[in-house]
């Protein structure tokens, strides 16, 4: 007999969030580890789909997202260049986890961007923190740059040699998934830090701004958790004395 999954909130994360007068339930879905080339909508089918209720909201995490869609690179299959290992050394440590310091994510950054767009960026942000400003680096690089992932070991050694990047079509990956099973979703970069919606389904009721407040303090987790997929419901009214209890 099948075991049954009860809903719940990650450890050290809120189930329900106040949102602009709203509030909203986050149930993170925890998933077997997924791998490149598996099937998006198969993996909504199986995790999702058993407690879907009209009028949710599903958050995809955009590393699940990329992996399906093969949006990876591998190591092996990367030349590190001069300019690589010369920017990384300077670039900023970010507690939490590697980022532009790591010298593959620097070179998978030169290859999207280019040399001369991440030379300018590297200048620029090095100027503007002297004066407190942060995040010029991305900016400038551009679309793409932000979003890469993985060439690590943080959370899971599948990722050391893979470099993982934004999901090549995330609003079309949304559409698809309203198309096919009927639910509104989003595909999300989110960390600890900061908050990123890269696509949505088009009739999805609400704005980009919102569905960020709702997931603005991660309720996937940013550790070995495994529950890429939340699923988001309005607190109905009838639901408001047992959230207060």
């Amino acid at each position: 007999m099948e075991e049954k999954v009860v809903l719940q909130a990650n450890k050290d994360k809120e189930l329900v969030i106040d949102v602009d007068g709203q509030r909203f339930y986050r149930y993170a879905i925890k998933t077997h580890f997924v791998e490149m080339g598996e099937d998006y909508i198969e993996l909504v089918k199986k995790y999702v789909m058993p407690h879907y209720k009209p009028g949710d909201i599903l958050s995809i995490a955009e590393k699940i997202m990329a992996l399906c869609q093969g949006d990876v690179i591998l190591k092996k299959n990367m030349k590190v260049s001069w300019l690589a290992r010369l920017l990384s050394r300077f670039a900023f440590r970010n507690p939490a986890g590697p980022a532009m310091d790591n010298v593959y994510k620097m070179q998978a950054a030169i290859n999207i961007a280019g040399p001369l767009r991440i030379i300018f960026a590297a200048i620029l942000s090095a100027i503007t923190k002297l004066f407190g400003i942060k995040g010029v680096f991305y900016k400038i690089a551009g679309n793409g740059v932000r979003n890469i992932d993985g060439f690590c070991v943080v959370g899971f050694d599948y990722y050391a040699d893979k470099g993982i990047l934004a999901p090549s079509n995330p609003d079309k990956a949304c559409q698809n998934i309203k198309d096919t099973l009927g639910i509104d979703c989003m595909v999300v970069d989110a960390n600890d830090l900061s908050i990123e919606i890269l696509g949505t389904n088009k009739e999805i009721p609400y704005s980009r701004d919102t569905l960020a407040k709702i997931i603005r303090d991660n309720p996937s987790g940013q550790g070995n958790q495994q529950t890429p997929l939340v699923l988001i419901r309005k607190v109905q009214q009838e639901d408001e004395q047992s959230v207060i209890a």
